[in-house]
């Protein structure tokens, strides 16, 4: 999707701070972080949400996880949140699947 940020970072077009790269998705620090420890986790195809995951896109999603359990190993993270908003009112400000993972301070429940 040529006018989605993500697509954009996922592409190379915008500078970002890498942790993660394959073929199938790319992990990227926040800028603004909302802990000691915050990273996106991001499709490099566009899917615009969780809402749009489908039986023919879902395996990108299993992948993700795989890279979330992988990444927060090598960087020592015992305890960590994995969130994904799913639309407005949930506070998604960028329409294209990802995940956020957040670790180094307590998180309270319920979140927000």
């Amino acid at each position: 999707m040529s006018d989605c940020l993500f697509c954009k970072i996922a592409a190379g077009e915008i500078p970002s701070n890498k942790v993660y790269e394959d073929e199938t998705v790319y992990a990227f620090y926040d800028i603004a972080p909302q802990a000691p420890t915050h990273f996106l986790v991001i499709p490099k195809a566009h899917i615009g949400s969780v809402a749009e995951v489908t039986p023919e896109n879902a395996t990108v999603v299993a992948h993700i996880f795989a890279v979330i359990s992988k990444v927060t190993k090598e960087l020592g993270l015992a305890s960590y949140r994995v969130v994904s908003n799913i639309g407005e009112q949930a506070g998604q400000s960028v329409h294209h699947l990802h995940f956020h993972v957040l670790s180094g301070r307590d998180m309270t429940w319920p979140p927000g």
